[in-house]
């Protein structure tokens, strides 16, 4: 798979939607929960503001942040892939009460009005991006002035550190073969490739800024193998 080719990432998630959940529990050893909710607790959603959560897959974080802004605050799930939205709505459906729906949509080119939401959030979807400034201009677009946003993804190491040449051996060594026990190393077989292409902590900064960010900061997870960028319009 080529990163950040939209087709070829609409297709990748298409496929891996089914069995999506259970990779991230088996590839980080659960702990994505325990990254989604720290997230969560820095931005410190509140009724009743509205939220959108770009790339949204599966719906995890959407719904996490769904039973936060209960009962007057809502959350939009946007995806540019019909499967992971459809398990999206599935999993919404044992929750009926939560304020949360569901679109399908390109995450750089929303439709939305200006100023449309309280908060934004990404997780894992940045580094997919086909241009990840147009992504963040977007997101400064759709926030009202003073609104909150996050990004988590991982983080770009520099080469030769010991951060990075373990990154990489887990990508090679554990990523790729769990994830083709599952039928789908092709699809994770690009993951190597598109965090060495992704922004580093200071990239991002910088670029949320230029894109019409007022603040910008950039904290790392898991020993600098994560990282979180928390942005103020």
């Amino acid at each position: 798979m080529k990163p950040r080719d939209p087709a070829a990432v609409e297709a990748l998630f298409n496929a891996v939607a089914p069995r999506y959940d259970r990779l991230n529990d088996l590839l980080s050893l659960g702990l994505h929960r325990q990254w989604k909710r720290q997230l969560l607790s820095w931005l410190s959603p509140q009724s009743p503001e509205r939220w959108l959560d770009l790339c949204c897959g599966t719906g995890d974080l959407a719904l996490a942040f769904a039973r936060k802004l209960r009962p007057e605050g809502s959350v939009l799930g946007l995806d540019a892939a019909a499967a992971p939205l459809s398990l999206a709505a599935e999993r919404a459906g044992r929750e009926p009460w939560l304020p949360v729906q569901w679109i399908q949509a390109d995450a750089l080119d929303t439709g939305f009005p200006d100023q449309s939401f309280d908060g934004v959030v990404m997780a894992y979807g940045l580094r997919n991006l086909a241009d990840p400034l147009l992504g963040f201009q977007e997101m400064a677009r759709l926030l009202k002035p003073g609104g909150r946003a996050a990004v988590l993804d991982f983080n770009r190491l520099p080469q030769g550190s010991a951060a990075a040449a373990f990154q990489r051996t887990y990508l090679r060594r554990v990523v790729v073969p769990v994830a083709a026990g599952m039928g789908l190393a092709d699809q994770y077989a690009y993951l190597e490739t598109s965090v060495e292409q992704f922004l580093t902590g200071e990239e991002q900064e910088r670029e949320a800024v230029s894109a019409g960010f007022t603040a910008a900061q950039h904290r790392p997870l898991v020993g600098g193998q994560m990282g979180v960028l928390l942005l103020i319009r």
